[in-house]
């Protein structure tokens, strides 16, 4: 069983030493988790909880069970649902223990660093040559192309550990040694599992590679994105849908300068003045139920539309999740700097 003891505190323990413990992981979590002789939990403590204590007249010297909190909000691990944390976020509820159906504490959720707690795993696409940002990447992978203070695959690789995924995988090609070096020991704590292809064998291809996936739901990605997609929301709205396979999606207009003809065949009908058009364009970005990765053809070049394709010619459900917010696919020198651009704001 890990052991939290920093984050702990015994019930007869005095308010002063949870006031030390509390100062001890002040750049963190401000909670305490109050165990009884078993290491069960039994109760919260927070910094508000012990000024509320000493305001109404308790002492220093007092045990943490005359003023903890023991009405607190937990979720139980068999009982674990993504759809809990917008509810306790919305609640005001910054942190929350993730409980044993016996008791135990096994993990500890703040939603003040982390998002969410997905059960999803992830691969990221980092094999591509990137020939339209040459020179620059005559010798670096365009996926280690610095944004800001770090590389652009860094920016999705921490989004996906900001909603607490845990098994990330990345597909590598040109110059896979570099990006294999740069995740060969753990990233913020979780270690980046690179897969080799041996040749080029498009998204899903390459994800047909990966030896095992620990979750039912996996998000398939290209490295080269700058976005801030809610991954979360994503997910619920996949699951909500009962899709098998999802397609992040960004608004994409195009207005035309001029009268068009509304035809008929050869025939008139008349001028249409300028017109706009409003598409959604793929994003690179795509959830699917692990089972049907096993559609992909092995060691063959196979896209993501290729099994879209597929997917819907069998009948199963292929739905759009319109992307909100930022979205910039490095495609380009144009693209590279605003995504540079735009780092530089942020700060």
């Amino acid at each position: 069983m890990i052991q939290f003891d920093k984050y702990t505190i015994t019930e007869n323990a005095t308010i002063r030493e949870a006031l030390r413990k509390i100062n001890d992981i002040s750049s963190e979590a401000q909670m305490l988790f109050v165990v009884d002789a078993n290491k069960k939990v039994i109760a919260t403590l927070s910094d508000g909880d012990i000024r509320r204590g000493l305001i109404a007249g308790h002492e220093l010297s007092e045990s943490v069970g005359s003023i903890m909190f023991r009405e607190f909000q937990f979720i139980e691990e068999n009982d674990l649902k993504v759809n809990h944390i917008p509810e306790l976020r919305k609640k005001g509820i910054q942190v929350v223990p993730i409980l044993s159906k016996e008791g135990y504490l096994l993990r500890i959720l703040n939603l003040n660093k982390q998002r969410s707690l997905l059960p999803i795993d992830a691969v990221i696409m980092a094999g591509g040559k990137g020939e339209r940002l040459r020179p620059l990447t005559e010798k670096t992978p365009k996926p280690l192309l610095p944004v800001g203070d770090k590389a652009i695959i860094d920016h999705n690789v921490d989004r996906l550990i900001q909603y607490g995924v845990e098994h990330i995988s990345v597909t590598t090609n040109y110059l896979a040694e570099q990006i294999e070096s740069h995740y060969a020991k753990p990233h913020n704590e979780v270690q980046v599992q690179c897969v080799r292809e041996p040749k080029f064998l498009g998204t899903m291809g390459a994800v047909r590679l990966v030896k095992k996936f620990y979750n039912n739901v996996v998000l398939v990605m290209n490295s080269d994105l700058f976005t801030d997609i809610d991954l979360e929301d994503m997910y619920l709205h996949f699951m909500e849908h009962k899709a098998d396979m999802s397609i992040a999606a960004v608004p994409y207009t195009v207005s035309i300068p001029l009268g068009i003809c509304d035809l008929d065949g050869r025939n008139v009908k008349g001028i249409i003045e300028k017109p706009t058009y409003n598409y959604y364009a793929n994003a690179g970005i795509y959830m699917l139920r692990r089972e049907v990765i096993n559609m992909t053809p092995k060691n063959e070049f196979y896209n993501a539309t290729d099994l879209i394709d597929a997917l819907v010619k069998n009948g199963n459900k292929v739905i759009r999740y319109p992307l909100k917010g930022t979205w910039i696919d490095i495609g380009s020198m144009s693209e590279y700097q605003k995504a540079r651009d735009l780092v530089k704001h942020m700060k």
